[in-house]
């Protein structure tokens, strides 16, 4: 299960860095939450993967830890909201430039050659 974990957290990394280096604003914005969802998955799996533990300390029972678990919770209301303020950044940006180029630039004009 840990291999799984360690693959899937490795793929998302991955697309997420790929998308985040592409032209357009769209895909920067898809490849920021697939990082945010593979650090999730990251915090998640570093806490220990348990099965049939529970959350309550009971006397002599084993139990999960539950930080992980807050630290995921808390990392998903800030990656929502970071999400959400960058799609509004990036229709600001749309609106003002006319372009949704991450460099401010317009995609059909062509670019000034720098000296």
């Amino acid at each position: 299960m840990e291999a799984l974990y360690a693959t899937v957290t490795g793929i998302l990394t991955a697309c997420g860095i790929y998308l985040t280096l592409r032209g357009r604003t769209f895909p920067v914005v898809v490849g920021l939450t697939l990082l945010s969802y593979a650090v999730n998955l990251f915090l998640f799996s570093m806490g220990g993967i348990t099965t049939g533990h529970t959350t309550i300390v009971d006397s002599g029972q084993p139990y999960a830890d539950p930080l992980p678990q807050a630290l995921v919770l808390t990392a998903i209301v800030i990656g929502f909201a970071m999400t959400a303020f960058v799609v509004i950044l990036a229709m600001r940006t749309r609106g003002d430039l006319g372009s949704d180029s991450v460099d401010g630039q317009r995609t059909d004009e062509p670019r000034e050659e720098r000296k």
